[in-house]
């Protein structure tokens, strides 16, 4: 009789922990990725993740490895002092739009400017979740949100900030992607993506971010499946996935 071959299991930086997230919110993935990332690089007992205030305030419940957390928008700049202070540490910040986009805006502009040597997952769900479903940087024209109950209005608004097409203009910057995790095939991208920006910190080549469209149901008023499907067939035409730098 033959043995089976285990061929999938949990990650050793990742706990088991019951999650507090949504049903199919994306950051379940995401987190399972960094960690993988984190495993198969050999990172674990060097790494310092940022954790940032929003849905993924908690990152420290789910990754075993140092983990610390910072004040609204804050993560570039503490990162930034813990790999000068210790460069030989792999320091990574996790944020999401609200609060790497906003609040944040001014912190992730000037690291990424500096070339700071650090690697930056954003997740951009488009929207605001922990506080209440309002209106992010990122959230779409015509999206209804908690702050834009008749959709975004440009006119009133603005329009969506294209955080990665900005910070590729910079010279500091070393690589920037997007990419997302509404598919198989997407989740295996974006874990490439996330390796790839972890290398460049490994190589010392500079400031390297991996931006991530992530489905938010219960604030976007879908289903899990169909919030899936609108990363597709909608985000991504404002948010297009790709490369937009790699030195």
């Amino acid at each position: 009789m033959s043995r089976e071959k285990k061929i999938y299991s949990r990650p050793r930086s990742l706990r088991k922990k019951l999650t507090h997230y949504c049903p199919g919110c994306g950051h379940g993935i995401i987190h399972r990725l960094v960690a993988e990332a984190i495993d198969e690089l050999n990172l674990r007992e060097k790494t310092v993740g940022i954790a940032p205030v929003g849905c993924a305030v908690i990152a420290y419940d789910y990754w075993d490895f140092d983990v610390t957390e910072t004040a609204h928008g804050r993560p570039p700049a503490v990162a930034t002092g813990i790999k000068r202070a210790h460069p030989e540490l792999f320091v990574f910040t996790y944020q999401g739009d609200g609060d790497l986009a906003s609040i944040g805006t001014a912190e992730i502009v000037h690291a990424a400017n500096r070339g700071e040597n650090i690697s930056v997952i954003f997740v951009n769900n488009a929207v605001y979740g922990m506080t209440g479903g309002q209106m992010a940087p990122t959230t779409l024209i015509s999206q209804k949100t908690a702050t834009t109950p008749y959709g975004r209005d440009e006119k009133i608004e603005g329009y969506p900030l294209k955080i990665s097409e900005m910070l590729a203009t910079l010279r500091g910057t070393a690589y920037i992607e997007r990419v997302t995790i509404n598919k198989p095939s997407a989740v295996l991208n974006a874990k490439r993506a996330i390796i790839k920006s972890f290398l460049n910190q490994i190589k010392g080549k500079g400031f390297s971010l991996v931006e991530v469209l992530s489905p938010c149901p219960v604030y976007w008023g879908l289903s899990p499946e169909e919030s899936m499907k609108k990363i597709d067939e909608i985000m991504t035409k404002t948010f297009p996935l790709g490369v937009l730098k790699e030195k």
